[in-house]
C-alpha cells in the first residue's frame, strides 16, 4: 500500500490543540490527488476536461489524537466502485509514528461532468488510475442507481 507523509501544522489544529476534523478531510483529498497526479492524471487534466470528483458523504472515525508537528502517514484505498467507475467509495487511513491508526475517512461520491452536471464514467486515463488504487479488504461493487 502507498502512504503519503504529512506533518500536522498550526492551521490543522482545533481549540483543544489536536488535529481538527476538517484537516483530516483536507489531507485525505491531498493524498488522493497526489495519487492521481503520480498515475498520469494531474489536476490540470481535471480542469481541461471539466470533470472532477463530487462527494456525497464523508465519514470520519477517530481513534488517537494527532498534535502539532506530529508526522502522519495517509493511505489511499478503493473501498467500492460501480462497474463503469462513475460511483466510488474511497478510504484514507491516518497512521502515526507508533504505527497506530489515528483516524479513518470513508468518502462516497462519483465523477461529475461539469459541463452537463451529471455523474459520468471517468475518462480512460482516470479509469486506468482508479484500477491501480489498492482495494480494501471490504471492497464492494456498488450498484448504479438511475435518477
Amino acid at each position: 500500500m502507498e502512504w503519503r507523509e504529512f506533518h500536522v501544522g498550526w492551521g490543522n489544529l482545533d481549540s483543544n490543540g489536536h488535529m481538527r476534523n476538517t484537516a483530516y478531510l483536507d489531507l485525505a483529498v491531498d493524498a488522493r490527488m497526489m495519487f492521481f497526479r503520480d498515475h498520469g492524471f494531474p489536476s490540470s487534466e481535471f480542469s481541461r476536461l471539466q470533470f472532477g470528483p463530487v462527494v456525497k458523504k464523508d465519514e470520519i472515525e477517530f481513534f488517537h489524537e494527532l498534535r502539532l508537528l506530529d508526522r502522519v502517514r495517509v493511505s489511499f484505498e478503493l473501498a467500492g466502485m460501480n462497474e463503469e467507475g462513475s460511483r466510488f467509495r474511497l478510504r484514507n487511513r491516518f497512521m502515526n509514528d507508533a504505527d497506530q491508526v489515528c483516524a479513518q475517512v470513508t468518502t462516497t461520491g462519483g465523477w461529475l461532468d461539469l459541463t452537463v452536471r451529471k455523474l459520468k464514467p471517468p475518462p480512460e486515463g482516470l479509469l486506468a488510475a482508479m484500477q491501480l488504487v489498492p482495494r480494501t479488504a471490504d471492497f464492494e461493487d456498488i450498484v448504479s442507481k438511475r435518477g
